[in-house]
């Protein structure tokens, strides 16, 4: 077996590395299974590469009968990467939020321009997945533009919208719902505006568990929308509005309302460039997406794969956002499961930890994804590499 030698930047397998370790500190191949409770055979198939070494917890009681930390079986001697503790910059964020009075005077406040410049750098940071990097910038943001709220309601439903966003990736519901909310009253009445502010609040609201008041909360801001000019910006909102009230839909168990809001979609959808500005991102691609979603919510996990399959092997696919393609794949991760492919399952995650690494990293959606996978069986290596990197033990 041809295997990469460290001389090329790759490090060597973890069968290697336990065989190295192993012969450093002058334990036989016996010896060693004795401390681990395996049998000699176990070992010498696990250091040929014959053996697959994929348990976290098998991985943690070799490496502490080698005396090192799993992440130099898993990893060589690469440190840990340290996950950020987001807490502080959630109150942070609550405490912005639960503000109504303007900014006391000190720094001069930046101008319109500069905060439109920030409100832009910080949505882009969100659609690569670098959500610390929002969470740091938001509470500042949000303080500053309310300063300007009176020159343009735009800059306040941009920067809400994101609060909302981000704050429901990282589970915090309700305050993504008070960002959300915050975002329709700054609309000031504007159809289109308020549609981008209904996109977050019926995510928001879905991730409450309120799939009804979702779907509600969207139609009636698909309905305000058909009053208002054609414009190529609102066939965007319009058609992300329908995604969002088809997911409410499916939440709620009203699988009719779902079916006909994805065919609006679709149509909306057909031949149309697929265009993605500040968290939407709508086309053929999206919409095929939301099926896989709606199909795999509805117990046809085979039909899930089937449309998820399909949705991702196009150019189309890589061109969506790095944080909507990882978020995509840890959901289809369940499809994977239920269907007992934990090693599809696993795929999933991985590669969306190489898309958007942050999306994987903080998200507790992802962790329990990444629990769920370890308990339903044996999973590749790089699996269980990226579950220690996260710190996560399966039970």
């Amino acid at each position: 077996m041809n295997e990469p030698s460290r001389r090329n930047g790759n490090e060597p397998p973890i069968g290697r590395r336990m065989a190295e370790l192993r012969a450093r500190r002058g334990m036989s191949q016996q010896v060693f299974a004795d401390r681990i409770r395996k049998s000699k055979s176990w070992v010498d198939k696990v250091e040929r590469g014959v053996r697959t070494l994929d348990r976290l917890s098998v991985i943690e009681t070799v490496a502490a009968a080698l005396g090192v930390a799993p992440d130099v079986l898993l990893a060589g001697k690469a440190p840990r990467q340290q996950l950020p503790d987001t807490g502080g910059d959630v109150e942070r964020l609550r405490a912005a939020l639960a503000r109504h009075d303007l900014p006391a005077g000190g720094k001069p406040a930046p101008s319109l321009a500069q905060l439109d410049a920030q409100a832009g750098y910080a949505w882009s940071a969100y659609r690569n997945g670098h959500h610390p990097q929002v969470l740091r910038l938001l509470p500042d943001l949000l303080c500053d533009s309310r300063t300007r709220a009176g020159d343009t309601a735009d800059l306040l439903v941009r920067v809400y919208r994101l609060a909302a966003q981000v704050l429901v990736k990282l589970g915090e519901a309700d305050l993504a719902w008070l960002a959300a909310d915050r975002a329709m009253s700054a609309a000031s009445g504007d159809p289109c505006r308020a549609g981008l502010a209904a996109i977050s609040l019926a995510q928001a609201l879905r991730a409450l568990g309120r799939g009804r008041l979702a779907m509600t909360a969207a139609v009636a801001a698909v309905h305000q929308l058909d009053l208002a000019p054609s414009e190529v910006r609102r066939l965007g909102v319009t058609g992300t509005l329908l995604i969002e009230a088809a997911l409410g839909a499916a939440v709620s168990g009203d699988a009719n309302a779902a079916g006909e809001l994805t065919e609006h979609a679709a149509r909306l959808a057909d031949g149309q460039r697929q265009h993605d500005c500040d968290g939407i991102g709508f086309g053929p691609t999206p919409v095929d997406l939301a099926r896989s979603l709606i199909a795999m919510w509805f117990g046809d996990h085979q039909s899930a794969v089937s449309t998820h399959q399909r949705a991702t092997s196009g150019n189309a696919w890589h061109l969506l956002p790095a944080e909507h393609r990882a978020a995509h794949l840890i959901d289809i991760t369940h499809a994977y499961l239920d269907l007992g492919d934990v090693r599809a399952a696993g795929r999933a995650l991985v590669a969306a930890d190489r898309i958007a690494t942050w999306e994987t990293r903080i998200r507790p959606v992802a962790r329990a994804a990444l629990t769920a996978v370890f308990r339903a069986g044996p999973t590749a290596a790089d699996v269980t590499r990226l579950a220690a990197t996260m710190r996560l033990t399966p039970e």
